[in-house]
């Protein structure tokens, strides 16, 4: 095969055996921007999956992107729940008022049938007509909230830690119920042709939470969950730190996970050594206010600390490209790549 021919599954694929492909992947993670290219308000954008569809495509094309991502919005989780969704037309939608407003009503809560859920439809549908689309050619990233990050839309961040503390009866209760339908989920999407699931479990991070939680709580849930899962996946943190927990993060059975650009990328490398591929860690927040110059010098830093001898797909560190993050920085962003992203890398240290 001729390297420079490789197609954007090959290229990654190549990448994630911790081998050199012809050039760096790069994972622009867009969503909400697929309505500017169509003229839509981001309501209106993700009202149907053709919208979705349409927008994927051109973004791919336009940043010459290696991936198709299927994440609608968070909330589309506990919209299947049966919770609401507030939308805005500068950012992604958010939550509403929790499902859960007292704890003891997780007792009660009742899992929702993934496969007739009207919010998650659309994303079965989207995903199904993309694969069609570009087959095995670009990868497709679907999304799962984890079980044990889930819960922070579902009844809210304080409340949830007192849960993981005080209440074990119900936090295990809760759990069961979130890990069934992170598995049915995850699954779905596959079925609908995916080609890896994208699990996102913020709350794991040592940001939020100290690494003897995580092991009793959140690594314990991600890999009886990840095992569940028929097909490979990523686990992201959305720019929450990981450099304590990456030998964890190893055991879980992922096969990539995403870096926080609170954290050097080199070490963050180095520190998966051939046991995880690294996604990231371009900071989407400041992002918004990058110039072109300063966009060019971030991405070859980024390549030259972390994409020799393979295992790093070049993203952002959030799992979404901000809506305020400009057309020239990502061409910018996907130019530099094109042109210094080919191996091998040639970047010196400056």
């Amino acid at each position: 095969m001729n390297a420079m021919s490789m197609t954007s599954m090959e290229r990654v694929l190549k990448t994630l055996g911790h081998q050199e492909p012809d050039r760096v992947p790069l994972f622009l993670l867009l969503t909400m921007h697929g309505a500017k290219e169509l003229g839509l308000s981001i309501r209106e954008y993700f009202s149907r999956p053709e919208h979705i569809i349409e927008g994927q495509l051109r973004l791919g094309q336009k940043y010459q992107n290696d991936c198709i991502y299927t994440f609608f919005y968070a909330p589309v989780e506990t919209e299947a729940f049966g919770g609401e969704v507030i939308w805005s037309d500068e950012g992604p939608p958010n939550s509403g008022e929790p499902i859960i407003s007292d704890i003891e009503q997780i007792s009660q809560l009742k899992l929702p049938d993934v496969r007739s859920s009207k919010p998650l439809q659309k994303v079965f549908k989207a995903t199904e007509k993309l694969n069609r689309e570009v087959g095995n050619k670009i990868p497709i990233i679907g999304a799962v909230m984890s079980p044990f990050s889930l819960p922070v839309m579902q009844l809210g961040l304080d409340k949830y830690l007192d849960l993981i503390h005080y209440r074990p009866d119900l936090f295990n209760r809760l759990m069961e119920i979130n890990r069934e339908f992170c598995i049915n989920y995850a699954n779905m999407q596959l079925e609908a042709g995916a080609t890896a699931i994208c699990y996102f479990d913020p709350v794991s991070s040592t940001t939020i939470i100290p690494r003897e939680t995580y092991l009793k709580t959140g690594f314990l849930i991600a890999r009886q969950t990840i095992a569940m899962i028929k097909g490979p996946t990523a686990v992201h943190f959305a720019s929450g730190s990981i450099l304590d927990i990456v030998d964890d993060i190893a055991k879980t059975g992922t096969a990539v996970v995403g870096a926080s650009a609170r954290e050097d990328i080199g070490m963050v490398k180095t520190a998966c050594n051939g046991k995880l591929s690294v996604l990231g860690n371009m900071n989407g927040i400041e992002m918004r206010t990058w110039d072109k110059n300063k966009t060019v010098g971030i991405v070859k830093d980024l390549i030259r600390k972390a994409a020799p001898g393979g295992g790093f797909i070049l993203s952002g560190d959030e799992g979404e490209i901000p809506f305020q993050v400009s057309d020239e920085t990502l061409l910018t962003i996907s130019e530099t790549v094109q042109t210094y992203g080919h191996y091998p890398i040639q970047l010196k240290d400056e």
